[in-house]
């Protein structure tokens, strides 16, 4: 990989998710666990506990590969399959059940692709498994493009008013920019060129929408775990764009 600064922005985004968890010994957005779930809270600090260890671990390179490596199997095994796959079951007729499981697999497709550029493995594998988590990131845009469509009237009023021309247009054109991006990313069409875009487009959610949702109302939960979420899938967006990155000679 060519640059370890968009995976240190991945284990960012991750550590903010564990510690809104600890901070309000919940479970964080888009880790759906029934409330009458047996030792529900203590579970909830284990996980943020689990998680923030493991984000860690991924700011150094000695340790990347392990952090990312446990980061990829919980996202993958326990939030996709587990927790988003329950809810997909019982609420497959609502496009935020797979816009939510979409967020929870692109943080397990950055942690798998940092996983295979920093541990030790043949060249092979470390490409198969880096081009697995271009394929899966690249459905995740798709599905970030749609949700803009399908959900305008919730999405529209995030625009910032002041914004030129109106706010159903930056909906539509963000929905057909996460759209493009993951087009590209699953043709290797461009595909660089799109996920450095896609991140730059995450960056200006964060400046313009969740920064001055959070300052508006800085005790809000969801206000921190909808900040943090989108950081470590900007995180993640800069990690596919690392990882497409050519080899210096």
């Amino acid at each position: 990989m060519a640059s370890a600064f968009g995976w240190r922005v991945y284990g960012l985004g991750v550590m903010a998710l564990a510690m809104v968890c600890l901070a309000w010994g919940d479970f964080v957005l888009g880790q759906p666990v029934p409330k009458n779930f047996p030792a529900r809270t203590a579970l909830a600090y284990a996980a943020g506990a689990f998680m923030l260890v493991a984000s860690v671990a991924v700011e150094w390179r000695r340790t990347a590969a392990r952090g990312a490596a446990a980061l990829t199997a919980y996202y993958a095994l326990v939030v996709v399959i587990l927790m988003n796959g329950r809810l997909l079951l019982t609420h497959y007729a609502q496009f935020v059940a797979y816009e939510s499981l979409a967020e929870q697999l692109a943080i397990a497709a950055g942690g798998l692709i940092v996983y295979a550029a920093t541990a030790k493995m043949n060249a092979a594998l470390a490409a198969r498994l880096t081009r697995l988590g271009h394929l899966a990131f690249g459905i995740c845009a798709l599905v970030f493009g749609a949700a803009h469509f399908a959900y305008m009237n919730l999405t529209a009023p995030l625009v910032p008013k002041w914004l030129p021309p109106t706010q159903e247009f930056w909906v539509y054109a963000t929905g057909l920019g996460h759209i493009a991006a993951g087009i590209a990313i699953l043709t290797g069409v461009q595909a660089r060129l799109a996920a450095i875009l896609m991140t730059a487009m995450l960056a200006s959610f964060a400046l313009l929408v969740h920064e001055p949702m959070l300052l508006a109302d800085p005790s809000s939960r969801m206000n921190w775990s909808e900040s943090a979420v989108n950081l470590a899938v900007m995180g993640a967006a800069w990690v596919v764009a690392d990882s497409l990155a050519r080899p210096r000679r």
